[in-house]
């Protein structure tokens, strides 16, 4: 009986996790809030072109990555979990930017050949 004093009980360590107030998660929804709103103002103030695109991706990256700090409490998780999960999303997304300069590379390339041809 003596070996049970010291023994640590998984469902008594859950119960003692972290607590996070509850201003922190408002102040973030305002913020998301916010974001939302400046998002739906480059529609609204008819932005064109690579400003109008550049706007909606940051504010994109922006929401996702609040939502993805702070509501999925990756903000207080150990940093290799972090990594884990970060890091083959965002070589993810350069593996399909490199794609898409390929694509249009081709796609150029092949206009170029077959109207070599035509003339």
């Amino acid at each position: 009986m003596a070996h049970a004093a010291g023994q640590h009980h998984p469902i008594a360590a859950h119960e003692e996790g972290q607590q996070h107030p509850i201003g922190i998660y408002l102040k973030i929804w305002g913020l998301l809030f916010v974001l939302s709103t400046a998002s739906y103002l480059v529609d609204y103030f008819h932005f064109q072109g690579y400003l109008r695109w550049f706007l909606i991706i940051v504010f994109m990256l922006l929401k996702a990555g609040l939502i993805v700090a702070v509501f999925m409490h990756m903000l207080w998780e150990r940093l290799a979990m972090v990594y884990a999960i970060l890091v083959p999303t965002l070589l993810l997304m350069v593996l399909l930017g490199i794609g898409a300069l390929e694509a249009d590379y081709t796609f150029l390339t092949r206009g170029v050949f077959f109207l070599k041809g035509l003339f």
